[in-house]
């Protein structure tokens, strides 16, 4: 049986090889969907990295990355060449092709967002994680270790379904658990995803919003592998390899020590408004997981250590993007959505 990394130099080779005997656009979709679509052979390979070992994710994530970027890039070339040497006689020319006033659609920014996001981490050998929105009251805080009568309960304006000890999910740390449960040991995992909370609606607030979850659990995990993790990914993420990261002490009842972490702004050198004069943003909690939720899934906090973190998603996309009024992602504008095409 083939490994991984084999199968992605074999696929390496074939997408070029088939790229060769393109000579129409028609021919070049069929070999975009074949490896670019959904069901392609590289979304294929996608998900096998997300079962394969720790070692395995670290050597094949950036190569299998690297593949995707270079199949895309390969494509969008031929696309253009096809383009610029079509034969310009009427009987060639394509009526299907152009509609007057027509119309060009676009991703949606969460949506190219989330995908760099999720490359990034794929690339560090993370593997993506899921859970369900709607929730149980034990997943939302009891297994997290916020029981009935913990203040801390009191952080969240729940959305209470109707259904007795149900609810709209007010975090992405649900996740934690139901991996912590479901995998095998060492475990490294990203879940992005929407959570809902009770607020007001206006600039900076919204009640459906998007979050990152991230764990790592293995023996001998310290906050070291989490301040690692952390820079490595926001280096990337801003494009700057100079970024630097800042630590404070802070409280969340399922990490036990918890830390907040800030970045150096990507966008000033002296202060601006992005960063409040202060050459800061703050970005991440997190911390060493608590033991009460390691034991609370059945894994020995003596023989194993973890970290969680976790990110409002759509903060750090408006930071991304220069986005001031968080409305204008969820209000489907075409004006504004046009800008990610």
């Amino acid at each position: 049986m083939s490994t991984l990394l084999q199968d992605i130099s074999t696929l390496s080779t074939l997408w070029q090889q088939a790229l060769t005997t393109v000579n129409s656009h028609h021919e070049l979709e069929e070999v975009r969907i074949a490896f670019l679509g959904k069901k392609g052979s590289i979304a294929t390979l996608m998900e096998r990295l997300g079962s394969a070992t720790l070692d395995e994710k670290k050597q094949c994530g950036p190569l299998l990355n690297e593949l995707k970027k270079n199949c895309e890039a390969a494509i969008k070339e031929k696309k253009l060449h096809l383009a610029a040497s079509a034969p310009s006689m009427h009987h060639a020319f394509d009526v299907t092709a152009y509609t007057p006033e027509q119309r060009e659609g676009s991703l949606h920014p969460y949506t190219h967002f989330i995908t760099e996001i999720q490359n990034i981490f794929l690339s560090m050998g993370f593997e993506l994680l899921d859970g369900p929105e709607v929730e149980t009251d034990y997943h939302n805080f009891t297994a997290l270790n916020i029981p009935a009568d913990h203040p801390a309960r009191d952080m969240y304006d729940t959305f209470w379904l109707n259904t007795p000890g149900r609810l709209l999910r007010t975090h992405t740390s649900t996740v934690q658990m139901r991996a912590m449960k479901e995998k095998k040991l060492p475990l490294a995992g990203i879940c992005t995803g929407r959570v809902f909370r009770h607020e007001a609606v206006d600039a900076s607030h919204d009640h459906t919003f998007f979050q990152c979850e991230g764990i790592m659990i293995d023996k001998h995990i310290t906050l070291a592998h989490l301040f690692g993790v952390i820079k490595e990914f926001l280096q990337t993420l801003f494009g700057s390899d100079s970024l630097a990261i800042r630590t404070r002490p802070g409280f969340f009842p399922f990490v036990e020590p918890g830390v907040e972490i800030d970045m150096q702004c990507p966008f000033c050198t002296t202060g601006c408004s992005t960063c409040k004069k202060t050459r800061w943003i703050e970005v991440f909690p997190g911390g060493m997981i608590h033991p009460n939720v390691l034991k609370e899934a059945g894994i020995d906090p003596s023989q194993y250590s973890g970290f969680a973190f976790g990110f409002g998603l759509t903060r750090l996309a408006m930071l991304r993007y220069g986005i001031k009024d968080i409305r204008l992602l969820s209000n489907g504008k075409v004006s504004f959505l046009q800008n990610f095409r």
